[in-house]
């Protein structure tokens, strides 16, 4: 099996040509390619299919085999793909994915995408579309008590759901002991990304993610988007605001006052090219 891998903002994925070949049993396949001492090493892995509804279609994976519905930095890695392998040679394109059609516009030099800008649409508040169990139609700074504290929680959905916390230091937090204990907490019933927040300014906020079927990642473009609607419906940042992350950074605007669209600008590389056999 051909693959690429592929990373934005140290979110690293096993990128897969299937425009003309299948993978067998792709669940458990991404499990192995993803381990990082028996296998490639990566968050997961993406399928590039073809799609009758859009340019392409995207098929993302977790590290532990179970499926994903989207992929902030994973989607952006996918616009390179198929345009420096010449599947395609629009630099609007859009891609399909278990959360709908997300579009896409690409920047160029010197023949190869280094930056890329998606439309994520709008986020959902409805508790039931995060999904998280909850009373009223959203869920903004809200009570949620794990692991015997008790935090403020806001609640979104990019494609994926999301609770998005808020912390005084990041860097010091132990997420590795508290992420667990949310990604299972009995309020999420498909399990939940979660984002630990620290405000900078009205501009810029910290941020580590504790991805589900992941654990800790370097970086999440839906959670980046995420965070950035929950610090707006909060009052804590303007509408554009620069999400750093172990990996990198992700400038992410909230067209609140317009389309209700989120907008995710960040970067998309190549680590290598390879064949892993099956």
């Amino acid at each position: 099996m051909k693959f690429t891998k592929m990373q934005g903002c140290g979110n690293d994925y096993v990128y897969v040509n299937c425009m003309e070949w299948q993978p067998k049993n792709a669940n458990d396949l991404a499990k192995r390619v993803s381990d990082r001492k028996f296998g490639i090493g990566s968050d997961g892995m993406i399928l590039i299919k073809p799609s009758d509804k859009a340019d392409f279609f995207m098929e993302m994976y977790n590290a532990d085999g179970s499926q994903g519905k989207m992929c902030g930095n994973g989607i952006r890695c996918v616009a390179k793909y198929v345009y420096d392998y010449k599947l395609t040679d629009k630099v609007s394109i859009a891609i399909e994915t278990l959360a709908g059609i997300k579009y896409l516009q690409l920047a160029v030099k010197d023949g190869k995408v280094y930056e890329v800008t998606v439309d994520m649409g709008e986020p959902e508040l409805a508790p039931e579309k995060v999904p998280v169990v909850a009373e009223g139609d959203r869920v903004i700074n809200a009570p949620i008590s794990v692991g015997g504290r008790e935090y403020r929680m806001t609640a979104v959905s990019m494609g994926n759901p999301h609770a998005i916390v808020y912390v005084e230091d990041t860097k010091s937090y132990p997420l590795r002991e508290v992420g667990p204990l949310f990604e299972h907490h009995e309020r999420f019933p498909e399990r939940v990304n979660t984002e630990f927040v620290q405000v900078l300014s009205r501009s810029e906020v910290n941020m580590r993610v504790w991805e589900r079927g992941s654990e800790e990642t370097w970086a999440c473009g839906t959670g980046a988007c995420a965070t950035v609607v929950a610090c707006v419906l909060n009052g804590l940042t303007e509408n554009e605001v620069t999400v750093h992350m172990l990996g990198g950074d992700l400038r992410i605007r909230y067209d609140r006052e317009g389309s209700n669209h989120v907008f995710m600008t960040g970067p998309a590389v190549t680590v290598f090219e390879g064949e892993y056999e099956e």
